[in-house]
């Protein structure tokens, strides 16, 4: 099959202009297209969705809205506008010029950063496969939508640099992403959080607050990389996750602004006879979510960070804008570590405790969307307030795997831990409560009765607005 790439596949990296690059994927896109049947939100390919598609990087390409099936989507390719005369700003390497190809010496390390992203993409779509028919509205039926096709897009941006740079390695690369599958017991994600299911409507909002909000210090990490087109594709990937982490901070605070709003109407916290969710099983959920992306930064002090580093391979958020040397070679830290029973820290080279800076950069973003969503409680004169939990909580990766510490931070034996973890973690009970929620609700304007309407509709339109048509 020819494929129009300027039509079929919006680009701004001259796809027209490389045939073994066209060949590669006019392989490759049919297999995307597959899986997308199989594995993409299931039962919505032949509806309409509003949707937004980027077809240039210019202001009026990036954000280009109208009625689109999913299967027919145009998944383009953009790298952000070059930098003139960019340079190295981190590491060993700092100064020189940035690289339009891969360095022989890095070639492995970059492919298994790039693997990794891109394998984060798709499997996030699997996990969601299911959410479109729950939807407690148009809505956010269609912002689910939204997310998804964004994530598609960014596997195929991914696979791009893949199929651009890497040879048959990365060719190899981009069909093992497809093959993979979010659980599956013999080929799972690379990513534990990736392999988790999203089950109900509050666990897709919690994912897209905080797991995606990991997706956004990574991206941005890897937006400060020497390997230019990386740098490029992953700055023009953030302006896409912002939305996907206000789906997650608006979807939560409507959820808190309902059950607040019952609260307060009736006097009292025991609101799961009124259909709405309850604010201790929200905590619950913000504790498993938010444990779980922590992980996905990795161990507390960690040489591969470091020589990615050192390599320019991936700064740090905001690299350019850090007041330091941008070498660290002389400078220490105190990570996390367990001491003598319980959270402590220890002192590190300030290069080995790069994912631990990442973690403090996401945990303060996550603590000012939280105040947001107290505000409302106060605003409706509820004195309890949502909190994150302890950052050695519930954690399987780095310094506290394998103790036990409560939300608070205090540690516990793990045969009390095994007695007591459904205080603090969702049960099969609260999902079930949770799933019995979680009726669709289809009607043109009308939003489902455990969740509050949205502010504002999409792109202007009004609440009534048909976002899906069905």
């Amino acid at each position: 099959m020819t494929i129009d790439y300027n039509e079929r596949i919006p680009n701004n990296v001259d796809l027209a202009g490389d045939r073994r690059l066209q060949r590669a994927l006019e392989g490759w896109q049919p297999r995307f297209l597959d899986w997308w049947r199989d594995r993409g939100p299931n039962g919505f390919h032949d509806k309409e969705v509003y949707l937004r598609t980027a077809i240039s990087i210019e202001p009026g390409g990036w954000a280009h809205f109208g009625h689109v099936r999913m299967p027919e989507y145009r998944w383009g390719i953009f790298l952000a506008p070059p930098e003139d005369n960019r340079v190295i700003s981190f590491g060993a390497n700092k100064g020189d010029a940035v690289w339009t190809q891969v360095p022989g010496e890095y070639r492995s390390d970059l492919r298994r950063l790039i693997v990794t992203q891109a394998d984060t993409e798709p499997a996030s779509v699997e996990q969601q496969c299911l959410l479109g028919h729950s939807a407690p509205s148009l809505y956010d039926l269609r912002n689910l939508f939204q997310v998804n096709v964004e994530e598609g897009r960014h596997l195929w941006a991914m696979v791009y640099l893949l199929h651009a740079y890497f040879g048959r390695d990365g060719r190899e690369e981009a069909s093992l992403a497809l093959e993979r599958h979010s659980g599956d017991s013999d080929r799972p994600r690379i990513l534990g959080a990736f392999n988790e299911a999203t089950a109900d409507w509050l666990a897709f909002f919690m994912f897209t607050y905080f797991t995606d909000r990991d997706g956004k210090y990574q991206l941005a990490s890897l937006a400060e990389s020497a390997f230019d087109p990386l740098a490029r594709t992953c700055r023009f990937m953030l302006t896409e996750e912002a939305h996907h982490m206000f789906v997650g901070e608006s979807g939560v605070k409507r959820v808190v602004a309902r059950t607040a709003e019952v609260m307060k109407g009736h006097d009292t916290e025991a609101v799961r006879g009124f259909g709405v969710i309850d604010l201790n099983t929200i905590q619950k959920y913000i504790n498993f979510h938010y444990s779980v992306s922590l992980d996905l930064f990795g161990g507390e002090s960690s040489t591969n960070a470091a020589a990615y580093f050192e390599s320019g391979l991936k700064g740090r958020f905001n690299e350019i804008k850090i007041d330091d040397d941008h070498s660290l070679k002389q400078d220490v830290v105190r990570v996390p570590k367990w001491v003598d029973g319980g959270p402590g820290t220890f002192e590190v080279p300030a290069i080995n405790a790069l994912n631990e800076r990442l973690r403090m950069d996401f945990i303060a973003d996550c603590t000012r969307g939280l105040a947001r969503w107290n505000r409302v409680l106060e605003e409706h004169g509820i004195a309890t307030k949502l909190c994150l939990p302890h950052h050695a909580f519930n954690r399987k990766i780095g310094a506290f795997s394998g103790h036990a510490v409560t939300p608070n931070g205090t540690p516990v034996s793990l045969k009390e831990w095994s007695l007591r973890y459904e205080e603090w973690l969702p049960t099969a009970e609260d999902k079930m409560f949770v799933a019995s929620l979680m009726k669709p609700c289809f009607e043109t304007g009308k939003v489902a009765s455990w969740i509050a309407p949205p502010h504002r509709g999409i792109n202007g339109r009004p609440g009534d607005y048909e976002y899906v048509r069905l």
